[in-house]
């Protein structure tokens, strides 16, 4: 229909939109390789915000266990290390001049533990962001209501359909989860 008060498909993106963020944070988190990718959804405070590392720096892949980054501004060695750091990827960057040399440790089984501890913490960010798509979603729906847009019926229609889109994500999003644990935890 032409008038409905909401696009289901516009939340369904929005949904997905959610669960692509989820597969690129979790192509991150790298099982014992290095890869530039692995220090991407890294956020360095510089100059007064919040930017992401590629911004500040260049990454780099020397050595199959090596990150090699290259910090552009000679003053912002000190962020860039701190927030390498401060990422729970377990990582302790060892500061030359402005490059850093991040070595990637051998994944003991308590490392890959953490390791799917922020995966599900990832995961969660995601499915909360789902149900925030969803709110909006049904909020729109009971304000149409309100406003006399739909009837009780539709609106009962449309909240089902906006459930089982939110279902389908969730379920999504725990299938991406539960292969990138196995990725893990694979010895």
């Amino acid at each position: 229909m032409a008038n409905e008060p909401i696009d289901v498909s516009d939340l369904k993106r929005r949904m997905q939109g959610a669960i692509g963020v989820l597969k690129h944070e979790l192509g991150g988190l790298r099982t014992g390789r290095a890869s530039a990718s692995l220090l991407e959804p890294i956020q360095v405070d510089a100059y007064g915000s919040h930017m992401p590392l590629n911004q500040v720096a260049s990454v780099n892949v020397p050595e199959p266990r090596m990150l090699s980054v290259q910090v552009w501004d000679r003053g912002m060695v000190s962020a860039v290390e701190k927030a390498i750091r401060d990422s729970n990827l377990g990582l302790n960057p060892q500061t030359e001049g402005q490059v850093l040399r991040v070595r990637i440790p051998e994944l003991t089984q308590e490392r890959r533990q953490e390791l799917v501890k922020v995966a599900h913490k990832y995961a969660e960010a995601a499915r909360v962001a789902v149900r925030h798509v969803r709110r909006d979603g049904l909020d729109l729906i009971k304000k149409a209501e309100k406003d006399g847009a739909v009837s009780s019926d539709e609106l009962d229609r449309l909240a089902d359909q906006v459930q089982k889109t939110t279902d389908q994500s969730i379920s999504e999003i725990d299938q991406v989860l539960s292969g990138k644990e196995k990725e893990i935890l694979a010895v």
